[in-house]
């Protein structure tokens, strides 16, 4: 079906403008006068059809950042009475991302034409998730979508602040071992065949077994590098591979859980997760069947997912969600007595917002003392791998010395 661009001046002499689908150009400009309450209208084909029932290839994701800001402003300007065409159009408009403009763009379209805001979403799956686009489609059902989209931006901001300290207490690890694999490298390529070469000069012919060992990796370095690099490669790829099958991810979702420090931490900022996504659900008038599955989908590991699901079959033969939830293993006793109280209160919601925003103290007094613990470390691994090339460079040397001296 064509698309038209149209433009014109509503009854209050307001200029208004956009893009809507029709047959012909005589149909577009009877329905732009027609249901927009438009007077002198203008109404011309567009050079380029879009297609509304695809997602556009070129953009699969964009940043949370993103994404938080596009929906805080939304919320704001549906607040302040904006009808939400506009309101798209205006994002769409100031959008610096060109890919997500064009998303934004196709959304005002979709719904232009007569698709609800939720459907119109839908057709994006890789950028607006099933938690998105269902607590849209509450909020329109409800007439409250700005209270919606306010509650999204709330929960959107408060999931990126905590995967921030998680990623924050991950990359210091990761950075240190990084580290020091470039000076170990550095150490052997460059500074052991210097020693090496000198030793050699001296006409020492042994040298201590820790010397000699260190020489001998330094000099099959190289020809075993290709080796070695190919090696972890298909390391990374089979793991991906792995990763990916059902039964990969949970082997590797249950291991994490049960890695020390680590796995605690990942374990409660899975429950802050769990808590404040099925919280925000809840609040915004999702059916708990509904919100399970949501919250399942997007829990991000196997082992969380598998036990939202045992509760959501539980709870669908006429089960409490407490109960449940205690028989995973999975949430903490605490978590569970605590939802046991809002479930028995009718106050569910408050009380998994409490929850969520306990743990995300906890995630971040974890990320301190984790941050705490790994700084000493820090010196002890660099320090030793260091003094450990030193004593084996010096250790002829001091023997040479040794026979230099006087009494010798």
């Amino acid at each position: 079906m064509p698309s038209f661009a149209w433009e014109g001046r509503s009854r209050d002499g307001e200029l208004k403008k956009g893009f809507l689908e029709a047959p012909t150009l005589q149909d577009a400009e009877d329905r732009v006068r027609r249901d927009l309450q438009i007077l002198n209208a203008k109404v011309k084909k567009r050079a380029r059809s879009i297609n509304l029932n695809v997602e556009i290839p070129l953009l699969t994701r964009v940043s949370h950042k993103t994404l938080v800001v596009f929906t805080r402003q939304l919320a704001t300007m549906i607040d302040a009475g904006l009808p939400l065409v506009q309101c798209l159009d205006i994002l769409g408009q100031q959008e610096p991302d060109r890919s997500f403009q064009r998303v934004i763009t196709n959304v005002k379209m979709s719904v232009e034409s007569g698709s609800t805001f939720a459907d119109a979403l839908r057709k994006h799956p890789k950028i607006f998730d099933e938690l998105f686009v269902n607590l849209v489609a509450a909020g329109e059902m409800g007439g409250i979508l700005d209270t919606i989209l306010n509650r999204l931006a709330n929960y959107a901001e408060k999931s990126m602040k905590l995967k921030a300290r998680v990623k924050s207490a991950m990359k210091y690890p990761a950075t240190v071992f990084v580290v020091a694999i470039a000076i170990t490298f550095g150490l052997l390529w460059k500074v052991i065949p210097t020693f090496a070469g000198m030793f050699k000069s001296m006409g020492k012919k042994e040298l201590p077994a820790l010397t000699q060992f260190m020489v001998n990796l330094s000099n099959n370095m190289l020809a075993y590098l290709p080796y070695v690099v190919g090696g972890s490669v298909l390391t990374v790829v089979a793991f991906v591979w792995f990763y990916r099958t059902e039964r990969g991810r949970l082997i590797v979702d249950t291991v994490l859980l049960k890695v020390p420090v680590f796995g605690d931490l990942i374990r409660k900022a899975s429950v802050a997760k769990f808590t404040r996504t099925l919280g925000t659900l809840i609040s915004s008038g999702v059916p708990i069947l509904d919100s399970l599955e949501i919250v399942a989908k997007t829990a991000g590991n196997k082992v969380i997912e598998n036990g939202v699901l045992y509760t959501r079959a539980k709870i669908s033969e006429g089960k409490s969600i407490a109960g449940p939830l205690l028989e995973t293993g999975v949430f903490p006793k605490m978590v569970v007595q605590m939802i046991a109280v809002g479930e028995s209160t009718g106050a569910m919601d408050i009380m998994l917002a409490k929850i969520a925003d306990f743990y995300d103290d906890e995630v971040e007094q974890a990320v301190d003392a984790i941050t705490s613990l790994i700084e000493p470390l820090i010196m002890v691994v660099l320090g030793g791998i260091i003094g450990f090339v030193l004593i084996g460079m010096y250790m002829p040397i001091f023997s040479m010395a040794d026979n230099l001296s006087p009494g010798s």
